[in-house]
């Protein structure tokens, strides 16, 4: 029997009152209202304000620092411990062990045990007054002599981090304790093929949130490096140079009366590289011997070599200063050596990147 528009409009009505009783009675059951709470509602220019606020608010503005700041934290790709061989003679770096002390024996000094010498991650970060990440900028490494300690000889005696603020130049510092106030000048990790380039690569995740600007660490990342080496640092730095893995950033090397061994790492990086970045060595009485050995080997490449400190330490430059007065001590060379603040002193000679 066919149905009646009145009999099609009777049926709608009874399926909407059952399903109203139905709701009313679902609803009961949770103890919740039948219907949801109506939201806010944004039309889509508004979604788009929302979104472009957040984005701001989530990205800070860069701005040049009103004042410098600086750090000590611990990085887990640090040049200690280390628990592999020493390269070139295969012989394990921990070679002494008591019940259950592992440690390490040093050419002029004896046993140093791991837990005390060889087991500090802490690196120092500063960024100087003035620092803008939208500028051209580099990141310099320091790597300290012997019988040094970040804070009490890095910062306070050699004065690094303010030698840096110093020089005007638009750079970030990355200073990794080595052997822990020990006659050593072992590398540690740095011995590792590509290691140095991780180390880089953490330094730059760092330094951008020490920055405040932690979405930026790309610009950390892609920064020039400047590697300063005092002293003992040069086996760090020999091997950060020879199988760092980050050949391709390294826009100069400084040495500061470091020049004690590897000579051979160091005049093939030269022969690589001098045309791409710069080479600066100034010595004391100290270390004479092996800045003589690798400037005679360039001059045997038919590099050109300076004797006299240029005006711009530009790429392609290759420079060895001799300061070898007898009043010129080795253990003050960082402050004290042919001029005041030698550090900040070369470091402004490095054109490109003003603050």
């Amino acid at each position: 029997m066919p149905f009646g528009r009145r009999s099609i409009m009777s049926v709608a009505t009874l399926l909407v009152s059952a399903l109203s009783f139905a709701g009313t009675a679902f609803a009961d059951t949770f103890d919740e209202p039948p219907l949801p709470i109506p939201l806010p509602h944004l039309a889509p220019t508004d979604r788009m304000t929302a979104k472009i606020v957040r984005a701001k608010a989530e990205k800070p503005k860069l701005e040049p620092l009103a004042s410098g700041r600086s750090t000590i934290v611990p990085f887990t790709n640090s040049p200690f411990p280390y628990t592999g061989l020493i390269p070139e003679i295969d012989k394990p770096f921990l070679d002494v062990a008591d019940g259950g002390r592992r440690g390490h024996t040093s050419v002029r000094a004896g046993v140093y045990w791991q837990d005390e010498t060889y087991s500090d991650r802490s690196v120092l970060l500063a960024l100087p007054k003035g620092f803008d990440l939208r500028r051209p900028a580099v990141m310099i490494v320091f790597l300290h002599g012997n019988n040094a300690v970040l804070e009490r000889d890095v910062v306070a005696r050699q004065q690094v981090v303010d030698q840096v603020d110093a020089s005007g130049l638009n750079a970030v510092l990355v200073a990794p304790q080595l052997a822990h106030d020990a006659t050593d000048s072992s590398a540690g990790n740095f011995w590792k093929p590509d290691f140095f380039a991780r180390f880089l690569k953490e330094a730059a995740v760092k330094l951008a949130r020490f920055y405040g600007a932690p979405a930026n660490a790309g610009e950390f990342e892609r920064m020039p490096v400047i590697l300063v080496a005092y002293s003992g640092g040069y086996n760090p730095a020999a091997y950060a140079l020879d199988v760092g893995g980050a050949g391709h950033r390294i826009h100069g090397v400084v040495l500061l009366d470091a020049l004690y061994g590897e000579e051979d790492k160091f005049t093939d990086w030269i022969d690589r590289s001098h045309k791409s970045a710069f080479f600066f060595s100034a010595y004391s009485l100290s270390s004479a011997d092996g800045n003589g050995d690798v400037e005679a080997k360039l001059q045997a490449d038919r590099i050109t070599v300076h004797d006299a400190a240029p005006k711009r330490l530009s790429a392609g430059t290759v420079t060895f200063v001799a300061a070898t007065d007898p009043t010129i001590v080795h253990d003050d060379f960082v402050t004290t050596a042919w001029v005041p603040q030698p550090l900040s002193w070369v470091l402004s000679r490095i054109p490109g990147y003003p603050r």
